[in-house]
């Protein structure tokens, strides 16, 4: 584990949001990814954070996923910068307010150090709210790994 994210998560916490992102997918063909940024790349400095965290769902390549219904939630410690993106699927069925509430309760949830219990919230918030638009359907693969990335 990175040095850094023990300041915020535990080995034990890391393990219960991947299994809770498991969990919500069982219920919706979208993709549920967490990514951890400590701070911008070198080369990102000039970038709007919007830009980076679009940059790294593809990088995690999110856009992939069969019916486009990949979502993204996005930290970067350094800037205090949460983002949930959407993919195209997503986003012809569910409007971006939607994500933006998701994104206010991570803002609001982390000012108080709860860390874990934000972002477990959020995926199932999120898994509720795919599920409705997004049934799990008849042969339905996992297609994205559930860790959180880390970097």
């Amino acid at each position: 584990m990175k040095s850094w994210i023990s300041k915020y998560f535990t080995e034990e916490e890391l393990a219960s949001i991947k299994n809770e992102i498991a969990e919500v997918e069982k219920t919706t063909s979208g993709e549920i990814r967490v990514c951890f940024r400590h701070k911008r790349k070198l080369f990102e400095n000039k970038d709007k954070l919007h830009e980076i965290a679009l940059k790294e769902f593809h990088a995690l390549g999110m856009h992939k996923t069969k019916l486009k219904t990949g979502a993204l939630i996005f930290i970067l410690f350094h800037d205090k910068y949460f983002d949930v993106v959407a993919d195209e699927g997503i986003h012809k069925k569910i409007p971006d307010e939607t994500w933006k509430k998701f994104e206010e309760l991570l803002i609001s949830e982390f000012k108080r150090e709860r860390y874990c219990s934000a972002i477990i919230h959020v995926i199932k918030r999120i898994g509720e709210t795919l599920t409705k638009e997004f049934p799990c359907e008849a042969g339905d693969a996992n297609e994205l790994k559930d860790d959180a990335v880390i970097e």
